[in-house]
């Protein structure tokens, strides 16, 4: 399999400064992420930076002599098995959450900043995914659109407990508060995955800026109406702008192809 991948970050049409960063991988390893600053003075900008920096550099400090799709069995991590793919995956965005606070603790400009985190590595076997807060992946196959992270929210956790159905979360007063970040305190929960792909599935990673502008249908239609990844993402950026462009918008895609 080849996987193919394009990204695009875009201020929106309300802020005055993008807050927004992501890193598609130009070496060997197969890493996309995205990440959506959050704090005063600016300083929204230098968390998401700062925490991708920090798991690029894990990723290249950190290379295993295990080959990628490790079979060598699983251990437990937080109660979780894991092989160690999902470990390293793990690993490298708590070491953004530390960085992140450390600065945010010693450096008075960066009180309260924070960012979050949705992000995917391929191998050759399938792609593992981790996230902290509202960014999103979905994967797209054979005509048909999925949401793979659940959002870290307060209005998710009321639609988890029945307290607020899925339709009404729209017009919740509070749903861009969210219950996880990076770099808010100095440890943080993340939530990994692993999925297998075939030949032709389509994966989104994708900031709030997205999909709070962009129902999935209009996501999935734009899908179906691009063949070319720079263009969908172009897509993408366009529709959420003419849908108002309340926040920063920023969108990668990757293919898997044979």
């Amino acid at each position: 399999m080849k996987l193919l991948c394009a990204g695009m970050t875009h201020v929106g049409y309300v802020r005055d400064h993008n807050e927004d960063d992501f890193y598609l991988s130009d070496g060997d390893e197969a890493l996309c992420i995205v990440a959506d600053g959050m704090g005063g003075h600016q300083s929204g900008e230098v968390a998401s930076a700062m925490a991708i920096r920090a798991i690029v550099d894990y990723y290249r400090e950190t290379i295993p002599d295990e080959p990628n799709g490790y079979t060598g069995g699983q251990v437990e991590v937080d109660g979780q098995p894991m092989d160690l793919d999902q470990i390293r995956l793990s690993e490298a965005l708590k070491t953004a959450n530390e960085a992140v606070f450390t600065a945010a603790t010693d450096e008075e400009a960066f009180d309260g900043m924070g960012t979050t985190i949705v992000s995917g590595y391929f191998t050759d076997e399938g792609v593992y995914m981790a996230h902290i807060g509202d960014s999103r992946a979905y994967r797209y196959r054979k005509g048909s659109l999925e949401q793979l992270t659940p959002d870290h929210s307060l209005a998710n956790e009321y639609v988890r407990m029945g307290i607020l159905a899925k339709e009404d979360v729209e017009f919740f007063p509070y749903k861009n508060v969210i219950t996880r970040a990076c770099g808010l305190a100095e440890q943080v929960e993340v939530d990994t995955q692993f999925r297998e792909f075939e030949a032709g599935d389509l994966f989104i990673f994708c900031s709030d800026g997205l999909t709070d502008m962009v129902p999935d249908a209009q996501i999935l239609e734009l899908i179906d109406g691009h063949d070319d990844l720079e263009g969908l993402c172009q897509g993408l950026v366009d529709r959420a702008n003419a849908n108002g462009g309340n926040d920063n918008i920023t969108v990668i895609v990757a293919k898997v192809v044979e």
